[in-house]
């Protein structure tokens, strides 16, 4: 008589899939994870067969270049929602950052970096603090503070009508400005910190903590979790992450422009969302973040190349992709828990 482990036997569901997992939850989740990526390679060959400027090497370098800012905040971000959080504030943490680099670049490149990832990181700390220790809600403490950077920015241009250059000799504008096998310094940069982001993510023991904190905060407390500590720390990064992104960006244009960074908070969120990281929390990753945001700069050439469409169209257009993404998880997330 043929005999079949019980382990065996019990690792199998009654679709004879390992270890408890149909067929079904491994779409869902392949879905979740990679649905994004699918569209962009969908949208960006049908834009190439459908617009000659599109594959270009000038436009593709210029998106690559113009993606990396958002890209970089989109990092920090992808942290604070995966413990379940939000940060509203990197949008003008971001311009402030791009100010204080190009005032700071006359002093060399050692001040144009550090003060605004000292002064953006502060900013993100003291969110992180009041968030964690205080337990305000994170929409009401990251909205302040971005009222508050908006405010010193304002503070620091004399309301605006000051403009600070940049030395196009110097090296901080190189940083933003050159290029390495054709592809900008900004871009290469970007992606050393996603590799980064990933390993520290996927890899290290605070990423487990970033994990369980957005999966259960209260499971994660009794399993030792530094619930608190955590946080803090996710908020900080965010911070140093839209201080950095706008430093870059200052060192590209050569001067730091007061007006950017409006609703960047916005397309940051959405990115990362689109991505497939959840915004309950617990779930996210990475790489998702960076193809959500190529997924928006790809749309938004698209409408750009098109020409006879007006550029609001690229936030009709980003609103109502990330509102089928969030109605496309909802339906996945329900799917799994009933399978």
């Amino acid at each position: 008589m043929t005999t079949v482990d019980t382990r065996e036997a019990n690792s199998l569901n009654d679709e004879g899939d390992p270890f408890g997992v149909s067929r079904a939850e491994r779409l869902s989740a392949l879905a979740q994870r990679h649905g994004a990526l699918v569209t962009l390679v969908v949208v960006a060959v049908a834009a190439s067969v459908g617009f000659d400027t599109f594959a270009t090497g000038d436009n593709v370098a210029n998106m690559a270049v113009s993606s990396a800012f958002l890209a970089v905040v989109a990092l920090g971000m992808t942290f604070v929602i995966i413990t379940g959080g939000i940060d509203l504030s990197v949008g003008s943490l971001f311009a402030l950052g791009g100010v204080l680099a190009a005032w700071g670049s006359r002093y060399g490149t050692a001040v144009a970096l550090l003060l605004p990832l000292a002064v953006c990181g502060l900013i993100g700390l003291v969110n992180g603090l009041l968030i964690a220790r205080a337990r305000l809600a994170p929409f009401i403490v990251t909205l302040a503070a971005m009222l508050l950077a908006r405010g010193v920015l304002l503070s620091v241009t004399d309301e605006g009508a000051n403009t600070y250059l940049v030395d196009g000799t110097s090296f901080f504008a190189r940083l933003g400005q050159d290029t390495l096998f054709g592809i900008g310094l900004p871009v290469w940069i970007t992606a050393a910190l996603f590799v980064l982001g990933a390993v520290v993510l996927r890899r290290s023991r605070f990423g487990q903590y970033v994990y369980a904190v957005g999966g259960n905060e209260d499971a994660a407390a009794l399993m030792g979790a530094p619930v608190a500590r955590t946080k803090i720390a996710v908020y900080t990064l965010s911070g140093l992450c839209a201080g950095l992104a706008g430093a870059l960006n200052a060192a590209w244009l050569v001067s730091g422009v007061t007006i950017l960074g409006t609703g960047m908070e916005l397309e940051a969120i959405s990115a990362v969302v689109i991505g497939g990281t959840l915004l309950t929390g617990g779930f996210g990753f990475i790489s998702g973040s960076l193809v959500g945001v190529l997924l928006l700069k790809v749309i938004q050439n698209v409408i750009n190349q098109i020409g006879s469409l007006d550029s609001a169209y690229q936030q009709v257009v980003s609103g109502a992709f990330l509102a089928v993404v969030v109605i496309a998880q909802t339906w996945l997330g329900r799917r799994r828990r009933m399978l």
